[in-house]
């Protein structure tokens, strides 16, 4: 099922500093969102907030389906992921670190080894399901993190400078992923970065933050 996502004049001060100012947009058809603008400008705390994992100090976030607005339940929370700049994994293989989201909502056998599989395939580490997580690289990590968040099949992806702390060719790689998403078509990405130019080649929809507020480009 298709959610949409309404963020409506949403403000958040952080220490007397005024950080997000009456931002709103809506994410209201299928594809990859991107928010540029420079680093410090917002961009991270307004993802967090439309992933439900801080409020704001005033505004409102809604999810609608079918033209009702859904309750902010852990139901809710369950259908998005926020995957961010430098993800953490754990001591343990990394099939176990994808298959997690799925153990803790009760998923497990069979079909939770198919998805995890399927995941993993969709990034390109199923060959890496027995190492470690904790001895890939930073871009195989990322890509880890990404299947982590695939794995669940969320409706909404957010993705938070997803390319920042890795090497060219692993962005190539990520960005590949990126797209595939939006051919699949199983998800709407939702997304950050500073580099304007990743911005361009990633874009359905770009959105720029200057000063507190997010206008349409």
């Amino acid at each position: 099922m298709k959610l949409d996502l309404i963020a409506a004049h949403i403000l958040k001060t952080y220490n007397g500093n005024q950080v997000l100012k009456d931002c709103s947009f809506s994410f209201e058809r299928p594809g990859i969102y991107v928010l540029t603008g420079p680093n410090g400008c917002g961009k991270s705390t307004f993802l967090r907030i439309c992933s439900l994992l801080e409020e704001p100090d005033k505004g409102e976030i809604f999810y609608i389906e079918d033209g009702a607005v859904l309750p902010r339940d852990i139901a809710l929370k369950r259908r998005m992921t926020l995957v961010l700049p430098k993800v953490g994994l754990f001591n343990t293989t990394v099939f176990k670190n994808v298959a997690y989201g799925l153990r803790v909502r009760g998923i497990k056998g069979r079909e939770a080894a198919a998805r995890a599989e399927k995941a993993l395939a969709f990034v390109g580490l199923e060959h890496k399901k027995d190492q470690n997580a904790l001895t890939l690289s930073s871009g195989e990590a990322q890509r880890a993190g990404l299947a982590r968040a695939l794995v669940i099949e969320p409706d909404i992806l957010f993705l938070d400078e997803p390319t920042a702390s890795v090497d060219e060719k692993s962005t190539g790689a990520i960005e590949d992923i990126i797209r595939r998403l939006k051919q699949d078509g199983s998800c709407t990405v939702v997304m950050t970065t500073h580099d304007h130019s990743q911005a361009a080649r990633l874009a359905d929809f770009l959105m720029v933050m200057r000063d507190g507020k997010i206008s349409a480009r």
